[in-house]
């Protein structure tokens, strides 16, 4: 059963991956006995299943998802908000409110006005409707301040590391809050503006480098370069 391929090496839709008794798994299918690609992306091969991660991708709302949005309207009974996903998603009023839902009482744009930044998590999607948030858990709500970082939204599994391992090591250097939307926007709380640039360019880095081998030791040694030629400030509160 012959693959083309090795695991992480780069496809184009319409590649030749395998021949044989595999399965297909994301961003590929099966014809006769042949696995193709359907996106650009990386390719893996694990035990049957061969899968490509596309390089460029929207992100797909999951029943659970940690996101971070941007109010985009402020509607009669709450708002639009843009996760990065080809649909905006829904914050009902009622979802947030400790009290009825009012029209003529309640001031929407008080609570959360166009612009703003949310942490939510999903609690509702299908292919029938928008996407649907909540903010009813502790640590979700308006973001007040941090550093944002967008990145494309299939790296945010290697932002994390194994077993939390990347994400770990940052917070752990930088004594940084780090709150990771599984949409591909990554907030960051550190004391000083400096340790957040610093996050921000390691996250660059493995965004850039995630096909790579021995990337956590590499962002490791950067992080402790710039730790240590840099004078840390505290931000104005």
């Amino acid at each position: 059963m012959p693959t083309f391929y090795e695991s992480r090496q780069l496809v184009t839709p319409g590649d030749l991956l395998a021949e044989g008794n595999y399965i297909a798994g994301d961003n590929t299918y099966k014809e006769d006995d042949k696995i193709y690609a359907t996106r650009v992306g990386l390719v893996y091969y694990e035990q049957r299943e061969i899968r490509v991660t596309a390089l460029k991708a929207f992100y797909v709302p999951h029943v659970g998802d940690t996101v971070i949005g941007k109010v985009a309207e402020v509607g009669v009974g709450g708002w639009m908000v843009d996760i990065n996903a080809p649909h905006l998603a829904v914050l009902r009023a009622s979802d947030v409110l400790d009290r009825p839902f009012r029209p003529q009482r309640n001031d929407l744009p008080s609570i959360f006005d166009a612009g703003d930044f949310l942490i939510a998590n999903v609690v509702a999607y299908d292919r029938t409707r928008d996407p649907l948030l909540t903010v009813r858990e502790p640590g979700l709500g308006k973001v007040t301040h941090g550093l944002a970082v967008k990145v494309t939204p299939t790296k945010i599994p290697r932002i994390i590391g194994r077993k939390g391992s990347m994400v770990n090591m940052l917070k752990r250097e930088t004594e940084c809050r780090i709150t990771i939307g599984q949409n591909g926007i990554v907030l960051i709380n550190g004391k000083t503006l400096e340790d957040e640039q610093i996050v921000a360019m390691a996250i660059r880095k493995i965004e850039k480098e995630a096909h790579t081998g021995g990337l956590t030791d590499r962002v490791t040694e950067m992080v402790r370069s710039k730790k240590g030629g840099v004078k840390n400030i505290s931000k104005e509160k």
